[in-house]
């Protein structure tokens, strides 16, 4: 069987991991575990990823994590798109540098407030 799904991701992953991966999760109906994984290796990376205390130990394990988890090809990647596609009137004023968490790194689509001065050169006034 397949579906196209997609997992969200933080910059630092933790307990949803769990979820979407554990062993614990692959026989809980409705749980984010759509493949069924169960692997004690995965388990195993999974604690060492939820119990890191370093920032440099939660990379390393999320990196074999994720090599352990494409080894075995439980999905297969569908898409991948570094850009966004965003359209907005240009009414708004954006900061210089963005907010880490902002889907734009330059400027931020999601920071941002209305701009009298910009709204008064638009064709259709608000």
């Amino acid at each position: 069987d397949m579906k196209v799904h997609s997992f969200a991701q933080s910059e630092s992953p933790g307990n949803e991991q769990r979820e979407y991966w554990g062993s614990a999760s692959a026989s809980i109906e409705g749980s984010a575990n759509h493949m069924g994984i169960r692997h004690p290796v995965i388990d195993q990376l999974l604690e060492k990823l939820t119990a890191a205390k370093q920032r440099e130990e939660l990379i390393t394990a999320a990196r074999a994590l994720d090599r352990v988890l494409l080894h075995h090809h439980y999905m297969v990647p569908n898409w991948y798109n570094p850009s966004s596609r965003i359209v907005y009137w240009n009414k708004f004023g954006m900061p210089d540098t963005a907010p880490i968490y902002d889907r734009q790194y330059k400027k931020g689509i999601y920071t941002w407030w209305y701009d009298a001065e910009k709204a008064k050169t638009l064709r259709h006034q608000p």
